[in-house]
């Protein structure tokens, strides 16, 4: 059911299907959906990253600029206004650095849609380049990763965040995110990008309404027929608090976690290679069990 594959990042290769990796977030911003201004101090940041490394992660994933539904992030060349490059730097470089000295060994993604950042956040140490815009909203993105020879996370996104909730309806999200995974995959390998080196993502919540996400997640195993590994992120995704609302009112953020490892579990037992959570320690637990029903098959 989960095929294996070698991850190629910066300065190592992960063996991808044999474990679920986990994927812990870092959001080193003030207005994320789940945590914003939790970690935006630095030292902060750095607490909660080594608390995630003990707590089994396998790779941290690292943010300055939130993309919650209704901000404004986008390519600034676009009528919507993303956060300067200047301070997504600001923001994510201490926490990398720091990191870096603490733990050499830890795994490192950014999490950013600009060239600028991803460049200066590979040299410093980071392995991976996880583009929520699937390279397409910077025009020197797919040139920088290549050359900078790192391992890349394409997620599939609809439109921008400020205007999600305008979008039409979805039709077939399973066969929309399909194609248009696989036509920016192969751009990437036409602009010198190893295929080795790229993991696909079907950006749940990213443009999806509440209920759009479920057949994705239902049918996650077709994401497979395009030859990549496979992220999968529901992590306290708003979909998940409106199937959980209570009285009306949708599951705040914090009080999603019980709805996040039963998706979770549903995108490991369909193929996921890797789960990006925000609760580390409780997906580990979950991941072992759906590891060890997928090994019994």
């Amino acid at each position: 059911m989960r095929p294996a594959y070698t991850w190629r990042l910066r300065t190592r290769e992960l063996q991808l299907g044999p474990r679920t990796l986990v994927m812990g977030v870092l959001n080193v911003t003030p207005d994320s959906f789940s945590d914003g201004g939790l970690f935006l101090d630095r030292d902060r940041a750095l607490e909660h990253a080594l608390r995630m490394l003990d707590e089994g992660a396998d790779i941290i994933d690292i943010g300055g600029e939130s993309t919650r539904p209704g901000s404004q992030a986008a390519p600034e060349a676009d009528a919507h206004t993303g956060l300067p490059e200047d301070e997504e730097l600001r923001r994510v470089m201490p926490v990398i650095e720091a990191l870096r000295r603490e733990r050499p060994q830890a795994i490192l993604s950014i999490d950013t849609y600009k060239a600028g950042v991803a460049c200066a956040a590979v040299e410093a140490g980071a392995e991976v380049v996880n583009d929520i815009s699937g390279l397409r909203w910077d025009p020197a993105m797919a040139t920088t990763v290549a050359d900078l020879r790192c391992g890349l996370v394409l997620m599939h996104m609809r439109g921008h965040p400020a205007e999600w909730r305008k979008l039409p309806p979805l039709e077939d999200g399973v066969a929309l995110v399909s194609r248009e995974l696989a036509q920016w995959a192969e751009a990437a390998i036409a602009a010198g990008i190893a295929r080795e080196r790229i993991v696909l993502d079907p950006g749940f919540g990213f443009g999806k309404n509440f209920f759009e996400n479920y057949p994705l997640l239902a049918n996650f195993e077709e994401f497979h027929r395009l030859g990549f590994p496979l992220l999968a992120g529901p992590s306290r995704k708003s979909f998940i608090g409106r199937t959980l609302a209570r009285d009306a009112r949708d599951a705040p953020p914090d009080d999603r976690l019980h709805g996040t490892l039963a998706a979770v579990t549903a995108c490991i037992l369909k193929g996921a290679h890797i789960v990006r959570v925000h609760d580390v320690r409780e997906a580990v637990d979950a991941a072992r069990i759906a590891d060890a029903i997928l090994a019994a098959v």
